[in-house]
């Protein structure tokens, strides 16, 4: 049998737990906010640094393509110069492309342009047709 002394000693103890448990749960919950508010904080930096930083690899790849397509177009502007220079000017470098197409070409009908701008087999054509004779 408990005695009323250890009893009663022991009821103190559990109410006085209980105390020192109500006071302190205000307390953690400040602290429990207080940390969760932090690590909001610590997680919004984070990813603005991320941010940043993916912004900037972004920048420095435009930049990179960019500077590459510049000398790709410069590198053909050179070819293209050397060609045209080579085939007699403009005009022998127009010829060379168009000749260019049609080797690349898998048309199996070609038209071939004339002076007056026409291709030959559509100037038949556009030509008016006769009226029929009147009787």
């Amino acid at each position: 049998m408990i005695s009323f002394r250890a009893g009663f000693g022991m009821i103190t103890a559990v109410i006085f737990f209980i105390g020192v448990g109500l006071w302190g749960c205000p307390a953690y919950n400040v602290y429990s906010q207080e940390a969760a508010g932090r690590a909001k904080l610590a997680e919004a930096q984070s990813s603005r640094q991320v941010a940043v930083l993916e912004a900037r690899a972004a920048l420095e790849s435009s930049k990179s393509l960019a500077d590459a397509e510049v000398l790709r177009a410069e590198g053909a502007a050179r070819a293209n110069r050397i060609l045209q220079n080579s085939l007699g000017g403009p005009e022998g470098y127009l010829r060379y492309l168009q000749i260019q197409a049609l080797e690349n070409s898998k048309a199996q009908l070609i038209y071939v342009p004339t002076d007056a701008g026409l291709p030959i087999t559509e100037a038949q054509r556009l030509a008016p047709v006769p009226a029929p004779p009147e009787e």
